[in-house]
């Protein structure tokens, strides 16, 4: 469709025709501007933020955009400014329109007349226009005419009026003339360009025509005086008649700012007074439609297909403004929608087209598909040019890839490209995100060095950055900077810098900018509304905060909804109930909220009662009940404590039928969560999964395995999730998170880890390194460190770095199996590609080596390490140390403690703890004390774990006047004593020969809540035992046995030894069966202290009866139970059952050993008769044992008893 030749009237972006060898520009070009991948909403101040170094992007000339091609254009091209937006609170890279005009196609037009030009007649594009000499030289003259026109009107002093110029008529002029003369003026000042239009109305030599009035609204739009421009186009209407464009250069002026509704209105007048509106109307109408608000789903499509039902057909310049403005979202989905409905019409994509789909890709951060498109150019037979590279150096600056766009930057130049205003601030911006504030101003002051101009946007990029890191002085001095260079700051400078003051709670500072930006004509956005409206609330300035938020709302802004939490909660502080009550009308009307939304933000504004009536009000008129709101009521409430309130509205929501039970069960689940208690919301959860109510939302169910993580019920927690997985719903990342940590801890790193897999299926990145390291610590407990190699395989598949803290998890995992080697590897590793080891990972290494086992060459990691400029730090002294402690290797303990200390390292209490428990487990008792005085030098006392230490130290070497000044050392420093404690004592007393002191230390220690350990009853027995205090042991163990204690065999042969000592034989046989009955097999040691106790009661025949028993058992008797029943015999005197016994024994094939013939002498010697002494000594020589008889008959039977003694 052909298009007007007047300059100026579409106001966004379309292309100029692919570049090919032989290049052509037509007056079709006139229309055209420069799309750059990402737009900037024109600032509403652009009037008052204008400069004299206002940065021109001379990109938007060909031949400066290809300078290899070597283009020569006699046309020169006006160039407009190209810049950043600041948006809150970041910055984004978006960059405005750069308009292309051509004058070749203005020329052109003279050779019609003056009357066929006012009528805005369309100029063919197909037709090939002849240019004769004549009408050559007449493009010549009025470009001349023009030119120095403007020049003059350019030229005057401030004092001086265009008037005069005008009225000088050196030159003729035609009303053509005179219209370019308004556009080139205006390009440098509007203020001029208007006066040049309001002279020639006055002067009545040039009635306004349908061309000058789209020119003069073209000029003041792009100035952003819109005021004015409404009142030019009213006035001038009725003069100039029903012109679409006229009515297109009006719409384009709304345009600018987003007025949607106003541009509407206009196409709608233009139909109702008969005028069919072009396709420019309906581009215009798109452009600020999608300035005006966010890009809906399908919104694109819509919009052209709105055109299509005009009978039109989109342009490339409309596709071009649907895909920028997916750029600004930026919407990826939406902008593939308009480029497929692009090819599927048959409209081929232009050099703009591809640059906004690259910009597409890199702000949705998608920047291998920028740049895969960015390679594919020339395929398509396209040129990159610097708005190209421009647009890929920003996908990888908006990912922080430092080496990427380097890369670009290189290639940038070599094409002929040098770095503009717009490359460094790109660059400036991604060191900003970085926080590497030194590296983006020394790119800024290299800027400045290359001669190139740093313009409103470096300044407000750097100011934000240095504001966001503290640096608030560097970031007033630079405003103060940019003000001596005459940039004037805009709006989203203030707001940045307003924003570091309040960071840096300079709340005075931060309102002296505020009120400055507005006495330079500044109107506020959004972001320096609200972050002033939010230090004025949090200063208590209640007033001053409730006029600044009026005039906000006047000015079309509300708050966001934490902003509005800080309100109501400031305002309720100070009892301000109407105005709560206005802020609540506010949100209803302004924000569309209902009463539950309304309700929710009273809750968190700690306005309970008003929250309570709003939500009962809107349930009672009917409304839905809505879940998120509902959550978001309950947790509040629960958060504050208000549990009796909260569960009272949920009575309210049962009787009033609101919602479903499930929901009001999920909610009160999560509610008691909220309130921490977790065992009345696991029956709640218990009770409506057995009623089958669940819910597919995973709010209750991350709730509750939240609270189970933080409380160590893991068990609970694994159990809620699969009940989860069961029902289908679909776990969050959170609950991923969680799980992943709960099967670390439960020791099932498998499990956790094939979650992380999981989750990524289902494209859930859990970019936590945390994560990570659980995954690979839990691996290393296990021992399953290879598992733990591929988890970090995995993390550096999918991320370029890997954190320190990943690499220092997986040296712990190879320590804790011993693997030095492998940890070692590692850590070269690091110290290669970093990042740089630090005290852990040394530690991993020592560790490694101490677990291995390999003491030794400790010493010569420290080494190596110490050549490698590692300085060692305490911690790995402890922890050789200590390593050393573990084994009892006293001398190196003492080299290493002393070597430390020669180190300027002062000892811990945990190092004098291990040192003195080192020296008492070695009896050095010099040493032990040696140490105490020194800590106690240093002004450390010792704990309780020290005494214990040193009570067993000298109740073991039997110091027991000692042992009793430690306990009363204990006393006097007010430590109470605990088992350890108790238990040393009790044994001490035991080997003492006191078991009554014993006793009654047992029962102080059972006062305070204290059992004693099953070792040291025994030990009370055996003392009563030895001390013949038969009922005080026997009370005690029986006061065992009827209290469950799981006695172990030892306890019973204890008591069988006191029972056979006592002569009470008949206990000491039912102890037999009170073994068998408590579990405990009696073993051929039990059975001889049986028969022992027999043959001492004269019952030689219940002895016997015994070793029958176990001969039935198949068991290898030795000589032992032999010698108890032949013992027995003898002692009853029937030598001769003694003396068959012992030849049955023999026929066993066992053989007499110390036991035996220890037990025929003795009674031989006990015997009254020589007789009998040498028949029982015969038996011992006939059974291989040779003693004299001669020693018998010389001396007596006490003489032989002596020797044989």
């Amino acid at each position: 469709m052909a298009m007007s030749c007047t300059g100026g009237l579409v106001p966004f972006a379309s292309p100029i025709p692919k570049v090919c060898k032989n290049i052509s520009l037509s007056c079709f070009s006139a229309h055209l501007s420069t799309p750059l991948p990402n737009e900037q909403a024109n600032d509403s101040n652009g009037a008052n933020n204008s400069s004299s170094n206002e940065f021109s992007y001379s990109r938007a000339s060909p031949s400066e955009r290809w300078p290899h091609l070597q283009l020569q254009l006699a046309e020169t091209y006006p160039l407009s400014q190209t810049q950043f937006s600041t948006t809150s609170p970041q910055l984004t890279h978006l960059v405005k329109e750069a308009e292309l005009s051509s004058e070749s196609s203005e020329s052109e037009t003279l050779e019609g007349n003056d009357e066929t030009q006012e009528k805005l007649g369309r100029i063919s594009k197909t037709r090939v226009k002849k240019t004769t000499k004549l009408a050559l030289k007449r493009a010549k003259d009025w470009r001349e005419r023009v030119k120095f026109l403007t020049d003059r009107i350019l030229g005057l002093e401030q004092d001086q009026f265009v008037a005069d110029v005008l009225d000088d008529r050196k030159v003729q002029m035609t009303p053509t003339d005179f219209c370019f003369v308004v556009k080139y003026v205006g390009q440098e000042n509007w203020q001029r360009a208007l006066e040049v239009y309001e002279w020639l109305n006055l002067r009545h030599w040039y009635s306004p025509n349908a061309r000058m009035l789209a020119t003069i609204l073209a000029v003041l739009g792009r100035a952003n005086q819109e005021a004015l421009a409404v009142e030019i186009f009213i006035r001038a209407e009725p003069a100039v008649g029903n012109t679409v464009q006229v009515y297109n250069a009006m719409m384009g002026v709304y345009a600018r700012n987003g007025r949607f509704q106003k541009v509407q209105e206009l196409l709608d007048l233009i139909r109702e007074r008969g005028c069919e509106p072009d396709l420019v109307s309906f581009n215009t109408l798109i452009n600020a439609r999608l300035k005006a608000g966010a890009m809906l789903p399908d919104l694109a499509v819509e919009l052209l297909n709105e055109v299509r039902r005009s009978g039109l057909r989109p342009d490339i310049i409309t596709y071009n403004t649907l895909i920028s403005a997916c750029s600004r979202e930026p919407n990826l989905e939406e902008a593939m929608k308009v480029f497929d409905d692009m090819e599927s019409h048959n409209c081929q994509p232009d050099l703009w087209t591809y640059n906004a789909m690259i910009s597409v890709y890199g702000r949705c951060g998608i920047a291998y598909k920028a740049e895969q498109l960015f390679r594919d150019l020339e395929s398509k037979g396209f040129f990159p040019d610097a708005v190209t590279y421009n647009s890929l150096l920003y996908a990888f600056a908006r990912e922080g890839n430092v080496d990427k766009v380097k890369e670009i930057c290189e290639e940038m130049v070599e094409m002929g490209f040098g770095k503009d205003e717009m490359t460094y601030n790109t660059i400036i911006h991604m060191y900003g995100k970085q926080g590497q504030h030194d590296l983006g101003l020394q790119l800024y002051r290299d800027m400045k060095f290359s001669g190139r101009n740093p313009d409103v946007v470096t300044y407000t990029v750097l100011i934000d950055s240095l504001g966001k890191a503290n640096k608030i002085k560097e970031a007033s001095n630079l405003m103060s900077e940019m003000l001596d260079v005459g940039v004037k700051p805009t709006v989203r400078t203030y707001s940045a810098l307003i924003c570091g003051y309040a960071k840096a709670g300079m709340a005075v500072e931060a309102e002296e900018t505020f009120n400055c930006m507005r006495r330079s004509g500044i109107r506020p956005d959004f972001l320096a509304y609200s972050v002033m409206l939010d230090i004025l609330l949090r200063c208590n300035e209640i007033t001053k905060a409730l006029a600044l938020y009026r005039e906000m709302v006047r000015d079309g802004f509300t708050p966001d909804h934490t902003l509005y939490e800080v309100m109501l909660k400031a305002l309720r502080k100070e009892n301000k109930t109407e105005d709560i009550e206005m802020v609540v009308r506010d949100m209803k009307e302004l924000c569309g909220m209902n009463s539950q939304a309304v309700s929710s933000f009273l809750v968190k504004g700690e306005c309970y009662d008003l929250a309570t009536q709003m939500l009962r009000l809107g349930i009672s008129n009917g409304d839905e009940l809505d879940d998120k709101n509902l959550l978001s009521i309950l947790s509040s409430y629960s958060s504050s404590g208000r549990h009796k309130e909260a569960c009272e509205l949920l009575e309210f929501l049962k009787e009033h039928g609101a919602g479903s039970n499930q929901l009001i069960t999920e909610a009160l689940v999560v509610m008691l969560c909220e309130a921490c208690q977790l065992d009345a919301a696991l029956k709640e959860y218990s009770n409506a999964r057995d009623s089958g109510l669940f819910s597919r939302s995973s709010t209750m169910y991350e709730s509750l395995i939240r609270c189970c993580e933080e409380n160590e019920l893991l068990t609970e927690a694994s159990q809620i999730f699969t009940d989860m997985r069961f029902y289908g719903v679909e776990a969050s990342e959170c609950i991923f998170k969680s799980m992943v940590r709960v099967y670390c801890k439960m020791g099932f790193p498998e499990v956790a880890h094939c979650l992380i897999n999981q989750a990524q299926l289902k494209d859930i990145l859990l970019n936590d390194s945390f994560i990570y390291v659980d995954v690979i610590e839990a691996y290393g407990k296990v021992k399953l460190w290879q598992k733990a190699e591929s988890v970090v395989g995995i993390v550096r598949q999918r991320y370029m770095n890997v954190d320190r803290k990943i690499w220092n998890a997986l040296i712990q995992a190879y320590a804790a199996s011993g693997c030095y080697e492998q940890a070692r590897a590692v850590f070269n590793t690091m110290m290669r590609d970093g990042p740089s080891p630090t005290v852990d990972s040394i530690n991993g290494l020592l560790e490694a080596l101490i677990v291995d086992g390999r003491l030794t060459e400790l010493y010569v990691v420290i080494e190596e390490l110490q050549d490698m400029g590692f300085k060692i730090s305490k911690s790995s002294i402890l922890l050789m140390l200590d390593a050393f402690a573990q084994a009892g290797n006293v001398f190196e303990v003492k080299k290493i403690y002393s070597g430390m200390k020669a180190a300027g390292y002062f000892p811990t209490m945990h190092l004098y703890r291990i040192m003195i428990q080192l020296f008492c487990k070695g009896k050095r008792v010099r040493d032990v004390e040696a140490m105490v005085s020194e800590m106690e030098e240093a002004g450390f006392k010792p704990d309780l774990s020290i005494w214990n230490s040193m009570l067993k130290l000298y109740s073991g070497i039997e110091d027991y006047k000692k042992t009793a000044q430690i306990y009363q050392q204990i006393k006097e420093a007010g430590l109470e004593p605990d088992e350890d404690t108790y238990n040393t004592l009790i044994i001490m007393y035991c080997r003492d020969r006191r078991p009554e002191e014993g006793l009654s230390l047992m029962y102080e220690m059972r006062k305070v809540g204290l059992e004693p350990k099953l070792d040291t009853y025994k030990s009370l027995i055996s003392a009563f035992g030895k001390q013949q205090l038969l009922e005080e042991a026997e009370e005690l163990f029986n006061e065992l046995h009827s209290k469950g204690y799981k006695l172990d065999r030892s306890f019973y042969h204890t008591m069988m030894k006191i029972f056979r000592n006592s002569g009470n034989h008949s206990k000491a046989e039912s102890l037999l069966s009170m073994m068998k009955e408590a579990g405990v097999e009696p073993t051929i040691a039990t059975m001889h202290l049986l028969m022992v106790s027999y043959g001492s009661s004269g019952l030689p025949q219940e002895a016997e009866k015994v070793l029958t028993n176990l001969k039935e058992t198949g068991l290898n008797l030795t000589t032992l139970p032999y010698s108890s029943v032949i013992n027995a015999y003898l002692k009853n005197g029937d030598y001769n059952v003694g003396i068959q016994k012992l030849m049955e024994m023999k026929k066993e094939g066992l053989e007499v050993d110390h036991r035996i013939w220890t037990c025929f002498i003795r009674a031989a010697s006990l015997s009254q008769h020589t007789s009998e002494a040498i028949i029982l000594l015969n038996a011992l020589r006939d059974a291989g044992f040779d003693l004299p008889i001669r020693m018998l008959r010389c001396k007596g039977i006490q003489s032989l008893q002596n020797q044989l003694s």
